[in-house]
């Protein structure tokens, strides 16, 4: 088959690179678009993932967020229409089951947050299957239209992507940290321009004071420039000016703390002690990583222990990428 995958910002990349590559190993043709934001782009170059880029981000209103749907949308369908696609996919990307929509084409769309509203009542619908993780109760998704479109898989979705990761130390140079030396502690900003967290999150401030006054490496990985320049004028700090081995960098640290979702789940999936500090609604798989004990959360920075992990890390588990893909194929049967 010939298969369009899209990718809308940074996570994305992470997830679909091995599943591309899988339908490439069972001899798909496998074309890749990309949206100009965050470090998607970046991210592409690093994973080695041949891709056009089309389109940029509307911004953080809603209104914004609409006209850049409706440009990026009647942009891929332009792109793609001769191009004799069979299946689109893309993991939470509106803007591809919408052209994909426009072009007959039959697409898959994958996710892990089921309270992102607006993104989910147009891709659920327009998608033929709907790829989540078993962990989301059916009934939360009934009224996205995903009924009868469902495809639920075990665990993480990141125990998928990371399943032949192996975490290389070249990262620790990049950023001037020391293995041997105080704790590394990893640090991912707010998502303020996500629609599902629009508010400014106080503990991270009060957060990123009590690190400064700590002995430890701390890296603050931010999602947006406007944020790096902010950060940049803290000298404690640790802030990559592009896009780095995120998983590495997370492997090796002793902690993270991260509002959003993604690099929460990478830490359980990769072993590493995680809180999180995310204070919109919380979805079914970080529900369950807390109930587990597996995650937890930060209510007071104060509290927060600042110490070297065991240096065998915890318990890491691998799943294989070829199901994802194989759940995502079924929107072509």
């Amino acid at each position: 088959m010939r298969i369009w995958v899209d990718l809308t910002n940074s996570p994305h990349v992470l997830v679909m690179a091995p599943i591309v590559r899988w339908l490439r190993a069972q001899g798909h043709e496998v074309e890749v678009t990309a949206r100009d934001f965050a470090q998607t782009l970046e991210l592409c170059r690093q994973h080695r993932l041949d891709h056009v880029a089309i389109g940029r981000h509307g911004g953080g209103r809603l209104s914004g967020k609409a006209r850049g749907l409706v440009a990026r949308s009647i942009a891929l369908a332009r792109w793609a229409r001769r191009r004799g696609f069979d299946l689109a996919l893309g993991h939470g990307s509106n803007d591809v089951t919408v052209a994909a929509r426009l072009l007959g084409i039959p697409s898959a769309t994958a996710f892990d947050y089921e309270w992102a509203s607006v993104q989910h009542h147009l891709n659920c619908r327009l998608a033929r299957a709907v790829v989540v993780p078993e962990a989301i109760p059916p009934e939360r998704l009934a009224r996205y239209g995903a009924a009868g479109k469902l495809r639920r898989y075990a665990g993480l979705k990141e125990e998928y992507y990371l399943a032949d990761f192996e975490p290389q130390a070249t990262v620790l140079d990049e950023l001037g940290l020391e293995r041997d030396g105080a704790p590394i502690v990893v640090v991912r900003t707010p998502p303020e321009v996500s629609l599902y967290h629009r508010f400014r999150n106080p503990l991270f401030t009060t957060l990123l004071e009590r690190l400064e006054r700590e002995d430890a490496q701390v890296v603050v990985l931010p999602r947006l420039p406007e944020q790096r320049a902010e950060l940049a004028r803290r000298p404690r700090l640790i802030v990559p000016e592009r896009a780095i081995d995120a998983p590495s960098l997370i492997a090796f640290a002793d902690l993270v703390i991260s509002a959003g979702g993604t690099m929460n789940r990478e830490a359980v999936a990769l072993g590493t002690p995680v809180y999180t500090t995310f204070e919109g609604r919380l979805g079914a798989v970080d529900e369950l990583l807390l109930r587990t004990g597996r995650m937890r959360r930060l209510e007071d920075p104060a509290k927060v222990r600042i110490e070297h992990k065991p240096r065998g890390g915890f318990e890491r588990r691998r799943r294989d990428p070829g199901e994802l893909a194989r759940l995502m194929l079924t929107a072509a049967e």
